[in-house]
């Protein structure tokens, strides 16, 4: 993902939120609308969300240390993951408190008309966020399906704002709904039954973000297309007669790790090893760019044994001069 697209997105979503958090909270205290003031709640905590992300994503620009010698790109998946926290508790969950008080305590609303108009308003601003997030994902997703874009992003910052924003405009309409509804029959139950229906979209959103940035903060591997490219590029030369195992692992959005196991020829001396071991980590960082940490190990092919780049390593045998072999190689 371009860093660059994904802080103009937040940035957009941030500025959108801020105002539209004030549009709606105004507009609760002078019509006493509850699906103002939970879409008000849902508005800032937003903002706060999209300040986590700028967050996240600065601190995962810090230089690699001792301690953490692979770097912090993976702070950008931890702060994800709290942007997830936040929108189901504070968001949530609030909503639908707020809701469920209002429909047992239903009461009318003094304004009718702000609150419809402050919806509309937000719904124009929120849509301009939106459109901003899906023209900056539209530079990186190619070909992929919205759904899949989500699932398969390794950068997080696009995907949240995406879904942030749909949130948005769906709980905006909703409330809309509600407080029409409410205007219509006089009867303050449907506000509360909108702002339900909020806090349950907000939890539901929040459960998708969060089973998505696990997967990143557990380490997800490289896509399969980047397997065969990388495969394919280890493969280039007769150098290397074949990848017999590989293992992938995102320590970034924009930092992928690569431990392989290659077979080169048994007449190889070790000086011809180290060569072509140095030509297989060139050309796999030329054909994936995000390879930033890659370790080859070199071994002897075993005839008649089939091998594949995705297997994994099995268990080392002991020591002995009876132990089997594994991994097809000796």
């Amino acid at each position: 993902m371009s860093t660059s697209g994904g802080t103009r997105a937040i940035f957009a979503a941030l500025a959108a939120n801020l105002g539209i958090a004030v549009m709606k909270f105004v507009a609760f205290v002078f019509s006493g609308s509850s699906s103002m003031l939970g879409e008000s709640i849902h508005s800032l905590a937003d903002s706060g969300n999209q300040v986590l992300l700028l967050v996240g994503g600065r601190r995962a620009k810090r230089a690699a240390t001792p301690e953490h010698p692979f770097g912090y790109g993976r702070e950008r998946f931890v702060y994800a993951f709290l942007v997830s926290i936040i929108l189901f508790s504070l968001g949530g969950l609030f909503s639908l408190y707020e809701g469920i008080h209002k429909v047992q305590h239903p009461e009318p609303l003094e304004v009718p008309w702000l609150p419809i108009a402050v919806l509309v308003g937000a719904i124009l601003m929120e849509g301009f966020s939106f459109r901003t997030a899906i023209k900056e994902s539209n530079h990186v997703r190619g070909n992929v399906g919205w759904v899949q874009f989500v699932r398969r992003a390794k950068a997080p910052e696009l995907p949240v704002i995406l879904l942030e924003d749909f949130a948005a405009l769906v709980g905006l309409t909703l409330a809309l709904v509600g407080v029409s509804i409410a205007i219509a029959t006089g009867d303050g139950v449907w506000d509360g039954v909108g702002t339900i229906a909020i806090g349950v979209l907000l939890i539901v959103v929040a459960c998708v973000l969060a089973v998505e940035t696990k997967s990143l903060l557990l380490g997800e591997g490289a896509l399969a297309e980047d397997v065969r490219r990388i495969t394919a590029a280890a493969e280039a030369e007769d150098s290397i007669e074949k990848v017999i195992h590989m293992q992938t692992m995102y320590l970034g959005p924009e930092e992928l790790l690569v431990a392989m196991k290659v077979a080169v020829h048994r007449t190889d001396d070790a000086a011809a090893v180290a060569r072509a071991i140095d030509r297989v980590e060139s050309r796999v960082r030329a054909a994936v760019p995000v390879v930033t940490a890659m370790y080859v190990e070199p071994d002897i092919l075993r005839t008649g044994t089939t091998t594949g780049p995705t297997a994994a390593a099995a268990p080392t045998s002991p020591p002995g001069p009876t132990a089997p072999t594994r991994d097809g190689v000796r």
